[in-house]
């Protein structure tokens, strides 16, 4: 049937499309099997030639002690001067002998007996001060030779297993944990590589982001931290090091960040908004047109890992019609997810020019006619700059006006379990608003674009979010992306909770 064709078709093309990738990837490590030939012969050739030069230093620092010898020896054979004060005392006893007066003869006898008894020549062994022997000079190198005979090349550390199952990817942070296939006392350290890809399975030689790397792990695990999962997957590969020499890379794994995409309910937001996924702008036309002055923008969402004892969001899009669309004075759109339990943190960036928006969370059975802020389901921070400043926290119909700057980027913080929603500004950390309540429903994230909003531009970077989140006490440092994300077991936050300076 032309179904069944349809699928082989598709099959081959799949197949056709692994083969490419399996060609580029023989190709590239041809590639670098090259590079590497000739980078380890470059360092073979620079070890050798340090050994040539060590044994040139040891031959020359030898041969000077050979010769220093030698000159010792020989000034301590040339320094005896008895037999010149022999030869002088005989021509002394020759002359004696002419003496006539037996007075002056007696006398010089005497003094000739004298110089005989203490005369270096008659007291002397007769036996040389140094000797011609050399031979505690000699080497023996007959153990370096054969150490130097059985030279070989040092064994390289076996490539690491990554234990996926001990791997864990979580607020903000990765876990990746590994394994030796046996035990090696000579590694020294490992290296860490990642990157971030938005494909499934094994990395591809030609994929969008270049490998980092972690160098001098002494452990078999590690935890990268400030992380941002604006990307679905992450590849992850180490390899072992000795002292000399680098192991082979293990199989490389992919971790998925396990992002909750949450992305805007267009089935029920105000017909004057145009909303897809990523974007929300302002229509006049009730969607049938676009008005060019007027438009605003929200990002796509991702979170990090969900807790593996919970699950605190949900997302089960509603078909279109599900519920009615916001009407009236109501410019609203809500996220297509819900929050359930546990913390929860994103952020919200506007553009320069923006006058006005509201941002803060909202059940879902919010009324098509009523605004965020005005009732007792419905909690935002709101942001005028349009004819009358004003900077206020609302909920329940009821304003309570901050006396801050209005910050570039907000934060939004939701402890569903707590009932605790905060409000910061994440370029400071300073804590704008907090409300307290009891969360009797799920809630979404929610936001409104009021008409008269006129400067808005369409861009990538309109109202967006970064993945930052709260831990440790304190939040860590906003990052601007284009998305807005929510993390899962965050640590408390109370030591935040406090009044804004």
């Amino acid at each position: 049937s032309q179904e069944a064709l349809q699928r082989i078709v598709t099959t081959l093309a799949n197949k056709n499309e692994e083969l490419h990738h399996f060609i580029e990837t023989l190709n590239h490590t041809l590639g670098r099997v090259q590079v590497n030939s000739s980078r380890v012969v470059s360092d073979l050739e620079e070890e050798f030639d340090t050994l040539y030069s060590i044994l040139d230093e040891m031959k020359e620092s030898m041969t000077r002690t050979i010769k220093q010898e030698t000159v010792r020896k020989s000034h301590e054979l040339q320094s005896t001067n008895a037999l010149e004060s022999a030869e002088e005392l005989l021509e002394f006893a020759n002359n004696a002998l002419h003496i006539t007066e037996e007075e002056e003869f007696s006398k010089a006898a005497k003094q000739i007996k004298d110089r005989v008894t203490m005369a270096p020549a008659f007291r002397l062994t007769m036996k040389p001060k140094a000797s011609e022997n050399m031979t505690h000079l000699m080497v023996d190198f007959s153990q370096e030779r054969k150490t130097l005979q059985g030279l070989q090349f040092l064994p390289v550390p076996r490539a690491p297993e990554i234990v996926v199952s001990e791997c864990l990817v979580s607020d903000n942070e990765v876990t990746v944990s590994w394994k030796m296939p046996a035990e090696d006392r000579k590694i020294d350290h490992y290296i860490l590589e990642f990157r971030k890809t938005m494909h499934e399975g094994l990395p591809r030689v030609k994929d969008e982001q270049c490998w980092e790397e972690l160098h001098d792990i002494c452990s078999t695990q590690h935890t990268l931290t400030g992380l941002k999962f604006d990307s679905r997957y992450m590849n992850f590969r180490v390899r072992a090091c000795n002292k000399a020499a680098a192991g082979d890379y293990s199989d490389p794994v992919t971790l998925e960040t396990k992002a909750f995409n949450f992305s805007f309910d267009c089935s029920s937001s105000h017909l004057n908004l145009k909303v897809d996924d990523t974007s929300v702008e302002w229509d006049p036309q009730g969607g049938k047109a676009s008005d060019g002055k007027g438009k605003g923008k929200e990002n796509k969402g991702r979170s990090a890992t969900p807790s593996p004892k919970r699950t605190s969001v949900t997302r089960s899009p509603a078909p279109r019609g599900a519920r009615d669309r916001f009407t009236g004075e109501s410019y609203t759109v809500l996220g297509d997810s819900t929050i359930e339990c546990g913390q929860h943190y994103w952020e919200v960036r506007s553009q320069k020019d923006c006058k006005s928006y509201s941002v803060g969370v909202a059940y879902k059975t919010l009324g098509k006619f009523e605004q965020l802020g005005k009732t007792c389901t419905s909690w935002c921070i709101h942001i005028n700059n349009w004819l009358q400043n004003s900077f206020a926290a609302k909920h329940n119909n009821k304003a309570k006006n901050l006396d801050v700057p209005v910050p570039d980027s907000i934060g939004i913080y939701c402890d569903f379990d707590r009932g605790q929603l905060s409000f910061y500004n994440a370029e400071n950390k300073q804590l704008l608003h907090s409300f307290k309540m009891k969360f009797t429903q799920p809630v979404v994230p929610a936001f409104m674009v009021p008409s008269a909003v006129r400067s808005f531009q369409k861009t990538e970077n309109g109202l967006s979010g970064s993945n930052s989140s709260l831990s440790n006490h304190q939040l860590q440092e906003p990052t601007a992306t284009d998305t807005i994300s929510f993390y899962e077991n965050m640590s408390s936050v109370e030591a935040l909770v406090q009044p804004a300076v």
